[in-house]
């Protein structure tokens, strides 16, 4: 995401020709679309973005747990521990 927002910037700065942006060259400019592009190729490729959704899913499913135990009036395991 900080590329594409990068490259939302620097096509900005370069469009309207403001700051030393307006004097570079386009495939600089665009660059950060490229990295975008060879980031989620990666991430999409090697299984990090599953992975990171099933931690976030988990993490949900555990406050959920941990909220309806509370709902019930029965102590949590990680307020048992302490």
């Amino acid at each position: 995401m900080l590329f594409v927002g990068l490259g939302l910037v620097l096509m900005v700065l370069k469009f309207m020709e403001i700051g030393p942006v307006a004097m570079w060259d386009w495939w600089i400019v665009l660059s950060p679309w490229a990295m975008a592009v060879a980031w989620w190729a990666w991430a999409d490729s090697t299984g990090y973005t599953k992975r990171k959704e099933m931690e976030r899913e988990d993490a949900r499913r555990d406050a959920r747990i941990e909220r309806s135990r509370e709902a019930m009036g029965m102590l949590s395991r990680k307020k048992k521990k302490r």
